[in-house]
């Protein structure tokens, strides 16, 4: 981005975001305070001091954001000149809102607009080294900080380390704000305290913001034994693999909001939180009604008294009830077997949105990116296979028997038979000699991701996100028609039944098409949405969760990948032209491609990060193309994998967040 634009979005958007979460990175940037937190009254008339001597001292001339919570961030901005011996200044910061407003107030210099800009955020030349001194509270220690988008070398960087550290009352680390500062600070002999280690230390995290009532129902393990209502509101050790449609979600370990049950919370718009501890919290509400609403930097959860109850089912009503039994579209006079290059967006009626989106992606030939070879089987022949095997009339069966209607333990048994019995239906023999022998020609009989790609997914106000099963590193012939089966047998997964169900979807109408496509041994792979989660008002930003190997540690959803873990997580800020390394991985593991078939764990060293500045600069490049190929308004949430220097994109699905 041409840096002089850079500036003009920092001196536009001053003062009009909304306050930032302490997921990303807790910067006290005035661009990200409210005008309240900005409108600190001033509390002495000196301009700056050269020198802060106790803490005393720094109250009186620091702005604190998020006051009188558990995230408040004190922070004093300092400024030194490098023409003048590096004379520290620190500024009243109640008094002064950004550094070029001190640096002019008091003469130090009178350059403005891109000048200033230019002289002091990019140049490695420069007379002012301007930065952020705060206070942690996560972890109780003082860190000194740049803007993410300063290019400041690594010489400067150990100039302020210095200079601060003889000026302060106490010991003061560096916090790099980008990869760049990151890397530049990398060799330096100094004290570090990354983003990733503040977040450690928080105990609250909204994966969600909104507001539900419902019964708290505390899950010590989560299996098949455990019924789950849709008024609940589940309190979990972790993130689960897979849930049915609930009234909240509170996770008690750190997860990323890319996995697909938190895609599935924003579209069902339920509150969503880690809390800290959450199990033994709240195991006295066990049982009981509550009304929770999560907010960006705290949440409350209460008893709800019979008013509440009354006034929350009246809202419901208001909201409207959606039409029962929607019938999702679908167009069963397709019968070609077709190439992802000779599908578009509206052949989803007869292939599914998974394959439609790709094939969209292949047409539109994004530079940078690969969208791996595939094939797609239409919906048609999995109704002549259902029909064939008399599953269809099993499925009618099953609406009109009222303990499979109303009893959730006796519908899970019996989705399970039920899916068992598909996998072993007859398949036709003239479709599988076409089938492998598409896969044979044009897929070079390489391993396959044998793909499911519904009708019933990526719909208005419902994703469908990890409810339906996929089958990984497919290489023989055999298995190839035991993967599509195995695809099809989805569409009466447990959590797909109940999500549609929920949502108000007719079953008879359900369709599964098999997507077969191309494996990809990724070295690093996972998910990025093209918007900030935690900060609607961080406009064009890309949100990137990475791990080693495949992505199936990011995406959820997965028996392979049942180990939690947090991924790296990377905030993009076009504003500032800066990528912001918010979490490191927490892998020991990752998955790669067997030799005999499907996926292995193996060890794997953390010693680097999963991406660099470059890479995921690319990473945010490909994000906005797509985003633009449908149609640059609808935000994005995109799987990835990178392999040998190439980007691969697998899946681009809308990122559905209800209002």
């Amino acid at each position: 981005m041409n840096n002089k634009l850079i500036f003009l979005l920092v001196i536009v958007l001053f003062g009009g975001l909304s306050k930032v979460s302490a997921q990303a990175g807790r910067k006290p940037s005035a661009m990200r305070a409210t005008r309240f937190e900005l409108a600190q009254k001033p509390t002495t008339n000196k301009n700056s001091v050269l020198k802060i001597t106790s803490q005393a001292e720094f109250d009186q001339f620091a702005r604190v954001y998020h006051q009188n919570t558990p995230y408040a961030l004190p922070h004093i901005m300092f400024v030194i000149d490098r023409q003048d011996k590096n004379k520290i200044y620190y500024i009243n910061s109640k008094k002064f809102t950004f550094h070029k407003d001190f640096i002019n107030g008091t003469y130090l210099s009178l350059e403005r607009g891109d000048t200033f800009f230019q002289n002091n955020y990019i140049n490695e030349k420069r007379r002012f080294i301007l930065g952020t001194l705060a206070w942690q509270t996560p972890i109780k220690k003082w860190t000194f900080e740049f803007w993410e988008g300063d290019l400041i070398p690594a010489n400067l960087i150990k100039t302020a380390y210095e200079t601060i550290n003889q000026t302060f009352f106490a010991p003061v680390a560096f916090k790099p704000n980008s990869i760049k500062q990151d890397e530049s600070s990398g060799g330096l002999e100094i004290s570090r305290i990354s983003a990733d280690e503040i977040n450690k230390g928080q105990e609250y995290i909204p994966l969600n913001e909104a507001r539900g009532v419902g019964r708290i129902h505390v899950i010590e393990k989560l299996d098949d034994t455990v019924e789950i209502g849709y008024n609940e509101i589940l309190v979990l050790k972790e993130v689960p693999v897979s849930l049915p449609p609930v009234a909240g979600l509170i996770i008690a370990k750190p997860s990323t909001p890319l996995s697909h049950i938190n895609l599935l919370a924003k579209g069902w718009n339920i509150p969503n939180a880690y809390i800290k501890n959450a199990d033994e919290l709240f195991k006295d509400l066990d049982s009981y009604w509550v009304e929770f609403d999560t907010k960006l930097d705290n949440y409350t959860i209460k008893r709800a008294d019979k008013k509440t109850l009354v006034d929350w089912d009246e809202e419901q009503k208001a909201k409207g009830i959606p039409d029962i039994d929607k019938m999702p579209p679908s167009n069963l006079d397709v019968t070609r077997l077709a190439s992802l290059a000779e599908i578009r967006k509206k052949d989803s009626l007869a292939y599914g949105a998974k394959a439609a989106n790709l094939g969209e992606l292949v047409h539109a030939r994004l530079p940078g990116v690969t969208v791996p070879k595939g094939f797609s089987v239409p919906f048609v022949y999995y109704k002549k296979f259902m029909d064939a095997n008399g599953f269809s009339d099993k499925i009618v069966e099953f609406l009109a028997d009222t303990d499979f209607v109303h009893n959730p333990r006796i519908r899970r048994e019996k989705l399970k038979a039920f899916r068992a019995a598909i996998q072993n239906g007859k398949f036709d023999e003239s479709l599988k000699t076409e089938v492998l022998e598409k896969w044979q020609t044009e897929l070079g009989g390489v391993g396959v991701f044998v793909r499911s790609s519904s009708n019933v997914e990526d719909m208005p106000n419902f994703s469908g996100a990890g409810l339906y099963t996929s089958v990984k590193n497919v290489k023989d012939a055999d298995k190839v028609i035991e993967a599509i089966k195995t695809v099809w047998a989805s569409t009466w997964n447990f959590d797909a039944y109940e999500a549609r169900e929920r949502n108000f979807v007719d079953h008879t109408g359900a369709y599964m098409s098999a997507f077969i496509q191309v494996g990809v041994n990724m070295d690093d792979g996972g998910v990025m949405i093209t918007r900030d989660p935690f900060d609607k008002g961080n406009k064009g930003a890309v949100y990137i969760s990475a791990v080693f190997g495949h992505n199936l540690q990011v995406t959820g959803g997965d028996e392979d990948a049942k180990k939690q873990i947090v991924p790296e997580q990377i905030l993009f800020t076009p504003r500032s032209n800066s990528v912001q390394v918010l979490t490191r991985s927490t892998q020991d593991s990752s998955f790669i491609f067997d030799d005999s078939g499907g996926v292995k764990e193996v060890p794997v060293s953390t010693a680097r990060r999963v991406l660099t500045d470059a890479v995921a600069r690319n990473l945010v490049k490909a994000a906005d193309n797509i985003k633009r190929v449908f149609g640059g308004r609808t935000e994005q949430d995109i799987e990835w994998g990178y392999m040998k220097g190439q980007i691969y994109i697998l899946q681009a699905r809308p990122y559905i967040e209800k209002k």
